[in-house]
Order: C-alpha cells, then structure tokens, then sequence
C-alpha cells in the first residue's frame, strides 16, 4: 500500500470525485468505501446546514469520506454582457415559462467562511478544494483539526501554488475531466495535455502526492497514471450511470446516446469552463456567453433544473468527460473494482 492510501484509510487507489448538484449521493459514497476506495460529500452549491446533514448521513455509514469545499476565485461579470446574455437564452427559457428579465447578478463565494467553520468545528478525513486555494491559514486550521488537504490544480504552477499553502495532497486534473475545470485561471482555456503527461510534470516539479484525474475511464487509463507517478486515480463520468448515481434520467440517457456529437469546453451554462456533451444550449451560447461564476450559474440555473424535469436534453448541462462512452448500468463499486483491475 502506498503512502496516500494509507493517509486516506482506503486500499484501493481508485476515487470517486465529487460531483454537486445531486450527481454524489450517500449511497455512492458506500459503494466507493466499499470498493476499497473512498468518495467526496460534494459541498459546492450547498448550505453550510446542508453540508452538516451531509456529513452527517456519510458519518452514519462508518466509512472514509472526504468533502470537496469550492474555494473562492472571484471571476465577476461585466453587467452589461450579463444583460445582453438573459436576453439571449430568453429564447430557451421560454420553453420552460421562466422569465429572466430584470435578474440580478449574483456574486457569492458558495457560504466559504461558514463551510470551512464547520470543518474545522466537526473534522471530516479529508478537505479538497477546487476553483481557488485558500490561505495558508485556512490550510493549517484545518490539518490542525485533523483532516488531510487536498487542492484541484490544473498545471505546474497551480501545484506549485498549492503546495506553497500547505496542503498535503495534489488532484492533478487534466482538461478532459467532465463538469467544471478546476483552474485557477477560468478566462483561459486548461492545457490541452493528457492527465499522465501532467501527472510526470508536476511530479518533477512539487514533491507531493498526487491523484489523477479527468478522462479517466478503463482500466488502461488508471494503470497509466499510476505507472507515470500518481498514487490514486480520481473518476467521475464514469459513476454517473451507475445505481448509486444521482445524476437525472435524462442525463444518465444522454451519456449513452448513440447520436451524441461528443463533449465541448464551454462556459454556456456558469460563466466558467466546464466540459459537457454537446447539445442546442452549448450550440447556441457557447460563443456568446460571458465570463462570470458564480453569476451566470444562478441566471441559468432554474432552467436547468426545470429542463432536468421535463427531459429537455437541449436545456440541461450534460457536464461529461471525454471517456463518457465508458459509463456503464451497474453498481459503483463494480464499476471502481473494475477500473482497478489492470493495478
């Protein structure tokens, strides 16, 4: 067993990687722990009370778990490019009877200060932190608690960066990854290099570490990673046509469509990258839409929700990896078990 699985609790060194939004539910985070694994209580667009409940149900479980904490990286949008944007998706919200006059944008940082109390207060194993890093401060706090720190980076500067914080742990995410891009630097595109190339040079450069993640679907993939310095694989689409997933029918169904065009980097949806199947919505505004997170994640975001529960595939943020083919109907930990096979 190597260092970081014995640092984790775990002894299998394939993760489930937190999806918010619904996609991570208890019951995948079982059927992670039970595969030898572990996965993470998504924190990201949850109430601090939410996260404590969440906490709470994963705690219930007796298993290791870590929680995935968005940090804040400011990225505000221009208000007149905000307004130009509504008027512009109005032509989908009609569809679904939502009026996006008049919105207001909304610049939060996710309830970070209160979510980082919590932690702190009621230690969990381990912290990740995605979008920003925090400071030295909030790093320390939280390894004084007792909790292992981990830190989303997409680059040798951004590991370099993270391990200047203090954190323990490096998830070195290549831009294949579905959903949301960690960088630090959403106004430019993630480094088009794949995930083992990454690993072998932030490897050279930070002497943390490191996790692997984004586009990893087989059992190759995994055993690629590792063989180039990773000492776990972290993994996402994959899960999301599993039974433990919370992903909705329509994207679950989306995920396997033989007519799908594949995945596009776009910022659509939350004003920020995030990698997604291809439908009307990203053909539409993917080149119109500004920068803005979390601002144009709260314009969008009863859209999509109301798409979600109408099976409206055209409406919704299908966030998908570039291995999304590989997602499977079976139980999570078959699915983790199998992706360690060739270890």
């Amino acid at each position: 067993m190597n260092s970081l699985l014995a640092a984790l609790g775990v002894t299998t060194p394939v993760l489930a990687a937190p999806m918010a939004g619904g996609a991570t539910t208890t019951a995948l985070l079982v059927a992670a722990a039970r595969s030898g694994g572990l996965g993470f209580v998504p924190a990201g667009y949850a109430t601090a009370r939410t996260l404590a409940e969440r906490v709470a149900a994963a705690r219930a479980e007796r298993i290791p778990f870590g929680v995935n904490v968005f940090a804040p990286n400011p990225l505000p949008v221009d208000r007149a490019a905000f307004d130009r944007y509504a008027a512009l998706v109005q032509g989908t919200a009609d569809r679904h009877h939502i009026d996006l006059s008049g919105h207001v944008p909304v610049e939060d940082d996710d309830a970070f200060a209160e979510k980082i109390d919590l932690l702190a207060e009621d230690p969990v194993p381990v912290v990740s932190f995605t979008f920003g890093i925090p400071e030295r401060a909030v790093v320390a706090r939280l390894r004084t608690a007792g909790s292992l720190v981990a830190q989303t980076v997409t680059g040798v500067d951004e590991a370099r960066a993270g391990a200047e914080a203090g954190v323990d742990v490096l998830v070195v995410q290549a831009a294949a990854a579905g959903g949301h891009s960690g960088t630090l630097t959403p106004r430019l595109p993630p480094p088009e290099v794949p995930v083992d190339d990454l690993i072998a040079l932030i490897r050279q450069a930070v002497g943390l570490p490191l996790i692997a993640a984004g586009g990893l679907a087989t059992p190759d993939d995994v055993a690629q990673v590792m063989a180039a310095g990773a000492q776990a694989a972290m993994v996402g689409t994959v899960l999301l046509r599993t039974g433990e997933s919370g992903a909705s029918p329509v994207h679950q169904a989306a995920l396997a469509d033989p007519e799908g065009r594949g995945t596009v980097l776009t910022r659509a949806f939350t004003g920020r990258p995030a990698r997604a199947l291809r439908n009307r919505f990203t053909d539409l505004y993917g080149d119109h839409a500004p920068y803005g997170y979390p601002a144009l994640h709260h314009l969008t975001g009863r859209l999509r929700k109301l798409a979600a529960e109408a099976g409206d595939a055209d409406a919704l943020h299908l966030w998908a990896g570039t291995g999304h083919r590989q997602a499977r109907r079976e139980g999570a930990g078959q699915t983790l078990a199998r992706l360690a096979a060739a270890l």
